[in-house]
């Protein structure tokens, strides 16, 4: 389970990956601001589409995609759900629930495909983002680009011992079920209460040793980030072009939609 979380794909080498990470960055954040602001589920569910593809090109395996996707899904199926039952006027058909009678409204299911396939197109182009650029890359530009230190070093730690306490608890919980602690109802709940008591102790002491670490290794409040290079011609190319289509797609809906 560790692994399907890990950057261990972002360190292959392919196209993708050999682009500079300040070039990704504003292509991923022109996509999600033509995503989240289309009126139409044509550019959000495009840009899902050229995303999945992406990752099926790059041999991402599908057991990766398919856990990191089931919580947006789940959730898009909840927005088509409820908007197709509390938003527009014209019936499409009537839920029986007991004494209850549900109407799903044909302007309800349109605003809930959209709302979905914006958080599918959003979330489909940080997911490639994340599989074809190591987090320490990111957050490299990010510091090119001005962003506050202080939040990029917060960001840092707690992106590299998130990994270490989930392997934590993953071990914690396979000790525990060794020991048949989750057999029965009652006794499942003492050790999951003992898990997040022990993961909560860990972490407090797992801080004090990172900054003490820290201390010793000569940190005064400031975390030293290294130079990148200007952008190349083909990175300035790439990003010319990609940000160029995205806000020719964007500018296509708005006059389709207009």
């Amino acid at each position: 389970m560790f692994d399907l979380f890990s950057d261990i794909f972002t360190y292959r080498d392919n196209a993708l990956t050999r682009i500079d990470p300040r070039a990704k960055l504003v292509i991923a954040l022109a996509a999600l601001i033509a995503v989240v602001t289309a009126e139409r589920i044509v550019l959000p569910l495009s840009v899902f589409a050229i995303s999945l593809a992406a990752v099926a090109v790059l041999r991402i395996p599908a057991k990766l995609v398919a856990v990191r996707l089931a919580a947006p899904l789940s959730l898009v199926a909840v927005l088509v759900v409820i908007q197709m039952f509390v938003t527009g006027t014209t019936p499409l058909f009537t839920l029986a629930l007991g004494e209850w009678q549900l109407a799903a409204k044909a302007e309800g299911l349109r605003q809930g495909a959209l709302l979905g396939a914006r958080v599918l197109g959003a979330v489909s182009a940080v997911f490639l983002l994340s599989v074809v650029t190591p987090a320490h890359r990111i957050f490299q530009a990010l510091r090119w680009f001005r962003i506050s230190r202080n939040w990029l070093e917060i960001a840092i730690l707690m992106y590299r011992y998130i990994f270490v306490l989930m392997e934590r608890v993953s071990d914690l919980a396979a000790a525990q079920r060794l020991r048949l602690g989750y057999r029965l109802r009652g006794r499942a709940l003492r050790s999951f209460t003992a898990l997040v008591g022990a993961t909560i102790i860990h972490s407090l002491e797992q801080s004090q040793r990172t900054h003490e670490a820290m201390r010793l290794r000569g940190y005064r409040g400031t975390m030293p980030f290294g130079p990148l290079p200007p952008l190349v011609r083909r990175d300035r190319l790439i990003l010319t072009l990609s940000v160029t289509v995205i806000v020719s797609a964007r500018l296509l809906e708005w006059g389709v939609t207009g």
